[in-house]
């Protein structure tokens, strides 16, 4: 498996945690942050390049996600309430 398909498979497993959301919206927001906060931003870049050429292995709300965060470049994730409990 290469690296880059790796990262899809990586987003889509990302995706389907958050498939369970309610509301699509908050969905897409839950994988824009996680993404946002715990990729490197050449891993967000090597998946951007990806998207771009038309990977077809990534679902779509993952497919969404990256759309955002490459709409709204200055995105900054809010904290969610509780924090860590260790």
């Amino acid at each position: 498996m290469s690296s880059s398909q790796y990262l899809v498979h990586m987003a889509n497993d990302i995706g389907n945690f958050f498939r369970g959301q309610h509301q699509r919206d908050m969905a897409i927001a839950g994988i824009a942050s996680h993404i946002k906060s715990y990729w490197t931003r050449r891993m967000r870049e090597k998946l951007q390049l990806q998207l771009q050429h038309g990977e077809q292995g990534l679902d779509e709300l993952p497919r969404e996600a990256l759309r955002f965060l490459a709409e709204h470049p200055g995105f900054k994730v809010k904290q969610q309430p509780g924090g860590d409990a260790g």
